[in-house]
């Protein structure tokens, strides 16, 4: 069922999206060689209990962690662990879910540790801006098929990177995950259409090599590039409105100014 959102709504989840992306802003100065993946799932913890947050993610069919902590050819669903020393160069994914009273909001980013390279500052750059180009096309009136039909020409078509299949966006609130199912591929002009009210996730997880992911984690959780290449992602929480798709999930309020409230 796809739930439409009143403009009290939309802003109580507008409340709850800057509450995860304070939480990333943080991510962002915290992140540094050396430390561990679990380091990131300590200090989400602690920043959504001083805001008075849940991490919806604990408990959602079993998983027992505030993050999904995806690092290098993970490209989602990776567990946070005391383990793994991040070192110069890794690309790490966070990813992560809220309920502030209630209301919802999802968002993941990805940071590199310490030095970059050329090649993953390309890669990210054009993840972060197929994820825009998404937004661009959540119009009223325009189809599920548009943002997916984009994100998919740009990529792959344009860049000639892998854009994952498997997992995709969804609907969210009042629960994490609703309908409707938001691709990442396919064709404009097909799908269902949008309608005000309407609050999704536009998430595109992109691989420098094939699009093919593999789940052969023993945790069964986990997703790698089936050809051990490095995959990236980036995720907005937005509200379809008549005013255009405005984003719930800001950490850069110059850059998004366009898609505020």
């Amino acid at each position: 069922m796809i739930t439409l959102k009143s403009d009290r709504e939309i802003k109580e989840m507008a409340e709850s999206g800057a509450i995860l992306a304070g939480m990333h802003v943080g991510i962002r100065d915290l992140i540094k060689p050396g430390m561990s993946s679990w380091d990131i799932e300590e200090f989400a913890l602690k920043y959504f209990k001083e805001h008075d947050a849940i991490p919806e993610q604990i408990g959602f069919e079993g998983y027992k962690y505030a993050t999904c902590i995806s690092v290098n050819d993970e490209i989602c669903h990776g567990f946070p662990r005391k383990d793994l020393i991040l070192k110069d160069g890794d690309l790490i994914k966070v990813d992560t879910v809220v309920n502030y009273h209630g209301a919802m909001s999802d968002s993941c980013w990805s940071y590199v540790v310490g030095k970059s390279t050329p090649e993953i500052d390309r890669l990210m750059d054009v993840t972060k801006k197929a994820l825009y180009l998404g937004i661009d096309q959540a119009q009223v009136g325009n189809r599920i098929g548009d943002i997916g039909a984009m994100i998919q020409h740009y990529t792959e078509d344009e860049n000639g990177y892998g854009d994952v299949r498997e997992f995709i966006g969804h609907g969210i609130g009042p629960t994490m995950h609703e309908s409707p199912n938001v691709p990442h591929y396919g064709e404009a002009g097909k799908g269902l259409r949008l309608r005000p009210g309407m609050t999704i996730t536009i998430e595109p997880m992109i691989n420098m090599g094939g699009w093919q992911a593999v789940m052969d984690d023993p945790n069964g959780w986990t997703a790698r590039t089936q050809d051990g290449s490095l995959s990236c992602q980036f995720e907005h929480t937005l509200a379809i409105t008549n005013d255009g798709p405005k984003i719930l999930t800001s950490q850069d309020h110059e850059f998004d100014s366009k898609y505020l409230l």
